[in-house]
Formats: structure tokens, C-alpha cells, sequence
């Protein structure tokens, strides 16, 4: 997996559906804080959440006729219900990963999480899937002023990591993110597991279906 050119190169991972499955996790959050309140998220209208801030899921998806003080009080809610779920539950990471991400870094690749989940989650979410030490940098929803779609997440990270946004290869869940990392000029790969078809420059159900010089040819082709 050695390449001949030195300069460098990342790899930048969604977080919930890509690394980790922590997707039921945030709907049945969703749904026992909104519940009470007489809301329900169906998963249908969940799925097409994936990948936007909290903020976007408020005001564009539940469309929650409320104060902007109670909308405020229950995403803080929502955050804190996943991360109980999450200490009651524990958390494994998705097919493929652990394997990937120490052959790629055996090959010199850096590594960074860019998520939009608010830097609490993230750090929870991290650490219960053994993740802490094995990536270089986490960009998360406080440290940009706009989230996937846009591709601020994307140069952020590339410019934190020292990489040319060229070098740089994002393996995302969600259209959101794919789309964001194509406006970043980044290369792709989108991974089937919380849509049915996805945009991306590789498309596989898992991360075990990557061929072993998947992320080498993907970084030299054209």
C-alpha cells in the first residue's frame, strides 16, 4: 500500500453509520424525549436526518411549532438521552473498520473523524468504540459554521492535517457528506449502510468489501 509520492495523505471518516452504528441509538433518543411532548420521528422521516446538525433536524424535518427556548431544551435533552443509551449499551465498531484503519495507518495515511454531532457525542461515541488514539484530528459541529453539506468540515480538516484536499479520500453514509466532500474537491467512498444508493466514486455495502489497494488505486486514478 506504499505510495511513491511522499507527500500525504488522509483519510476522513463519518462517524454514526460509518465507523459505528450508532444510528438506532439517536432515533429511539429522538423519540423518547419527543414522545412525551406528543411528537413522533418515524424512521422514514429519520433516515434522511443523517449527517445534518441538530439545528437543520428542528427547524427543517420535525418542523416542531415551539419556542426557540423549548427547541433549544430539547435537542440539549435528545444529546443527553443518546448518551445514556450509549453508557447502557456500549458500542462496536462497524465490519472492516479496525482492520482499515490499522493498514492505513501502517501505510503512513492520517486520519480524522469529520461528523456533525455536537462535540459531547462525539467524544462519548469515541471513546466507547476504542477510537481516542487511533485518529489524528476530530472536526465536529462547533468547529465550523456550516455543516455537511457544505464542504467547510472537509477543508478543515484537510487544512488541520496538512493534507492537499487532493490527497484527501472521505468514506461517508449519507448524501450530505458525499456531497460535501465532492465540493471539497475530495475523493469518495460511500458505504451502504443507511441508504439504499448513494453518489461516490466506490459504492459498497461494507468496508470488508473493499478490495485491499481499494483507498491506493482510488488516490491514483483520474
Amino acid at each position: 500500500m506504499n505510495s511513491s509520492n511522499n507527500q500525504p495523505r488522509a483519510v476522513l471518516w463519518d462517524l454514526d453509520g460509518t465507523l459505528i452504528d450508532s444510528m438506532p441509538y439517536h432515533w429511539q433518543a429522538w423519540n423518547d424525549v419527543l414522545q412525551p411532548l406528543g411528537y413522533h420521528f418515524s424512521v422514514e422521516s429519520f433516515l434522511p436526518t443523517i449527517g445534518l446538525r441538530n439545528e437543520e433536524i428542528v427547524r427543517d424535518f420535525l418542523k416542531l411549532d415551539r419556542p426557540a427556548d423549548d427547541l433549544e431544551r430539547i435537542v440539549l435533552a435528545k444529546e443527553e438521552r443518546y448518551r445514556a443509551i450509549l453508557r447502557e449499551r456500549g458500542l462496536a465498531l462497524l465490519p472492516g473498520v479496525d482492520d482499515w484503519l490499522t493498514r492505513l495507518a501502517a501505510a503512513g495515511w492520517r486520519h480524522a473523524i469529520v461528523t456533525s454531532a455536537p462535540r459531547l457525542n462525539v467524544e462519548a461515541t469515541v471513546h466507547a468504540g476504542g477510537l481516542d488514539r487511533r485518529v489524528d484530528l476530530i472536526v465536529c459541529a462547533e468547529d465550523v459554521l456550516n455543516g455537511k453539506p457544505h464542504p467547510e468540515p472537509f477543508l478543515l480538516a484537510a487544512d488541520q492535517l496538512g493534507v492537499d484536499p487532493a490527497r484527501c479520500i472521505v468514506v461517508e453514509d449519507a448524501p450530505a457528506g458525499l456531497q460535501g466532500a465532492r465540493r471539497a474537491g475530495m475523493k469518495t467512498i460511500g458505504v451502504l449502510t443507511t441508504h439504499a444508493a448513494l453518489e461516490a466514486d466506490r459504492v459498497v455495502k461494507s468496508l470488508v468489501d473493499l478490495a485491499g489497494d481499494a483507498f491506493e488505486r482510488l488516490m491514483t486514478a483520474g
